[in-house]
């Protein structure tokens, strides 16, 4: 792809840097944002720059937030005493928009994939167990997408957790095998948690 200037050049670059975005569809953006009025593209980069600058991780569950401890996690309607683990932000979302959820989340940061060189280490796994170890939850609902990495996932916290008097379940299969966690359907998805079934039956299943 030639380019008849070097900003644009770079610009396109990085844009096609972005998940899912090609150079064309880069240079289509770029082009649509030199159209628009420069305080559109300043409210733009000023968003961006304070995102990257400013935003936190809650302390407690791992959440982006804007402040030390989530909305979710301070508001003291929600049950502390049920964890839903998820592997992102995402997922928090997806759930939350269901409506049928009033615990706590822990989001990971991803999943184990030795294929990807994402171990437990890379995880927020520690902070978990040792959220399990002061006595104050009751269960924890492993919320992962169903793939191998998800379960395999699943699995390696549940190992962490033998001997705790803890209980464990697992969203009920409404969730298609392989598919993601945040492109089910609200309905399907609200129902999988209300039907949550223990995790060592999920274990035998499979």
């Amino acid at each position: 792809m030639e380019f008849s200037s070097k900003l644009l050049e770079n610009a396109v670059n990085e844009v096609s840097q972005l998940p899912g975005i090609g150079k064309r569809t880069a240079l289509r953006l770029v082009l649509h944002l030199l159209k628009q009025p420069k305080e559109r593209t300043s409210h733009l980069s000023n968003a961006l720059s304070n995102l990257r600058e400013k935003v936190n991780y809650c302390k407690s569950c791992h959440n982006i937030s804007d402040m030390e401890i989530c909305e979710i996690c301070s508001n003291p309607k929600r049950d502390k005493g049920i964890i839903c683990v998820v592997e992102d932000i995402r997922d928090v979302m997806a759930i939350e928009n269901t409506g049928q959820f009033q615990g706590l989340y822990h989001v990971l940061g991803g999943k184990i994939s030795p294929m990807e060189g994402v171990g437990p280490q890379d995880l927020n796994i520690t902070t978990l167990v040792n959220k399990v170890k002061e006595g104050k939850v009751k269960e924890l609902i492993f919320a992962l997408s169903s793939t191998m990495e998800g379960d395999t996932t699943n699995f390696y916290i549940y190992k962490q957790l033998e001997g705790l008097d803890i209980a464990t379940s697992t969203i009920a299969r409404g969730i298609s095998v392989g598919d993601e966690l945040e492109y089910a359907d609200e309905v399907t998805l609200g129902r999988s948690i209300l039907n949550r079934v223990p995790f060592e039956r999920s274990i035998k299943a499979n």
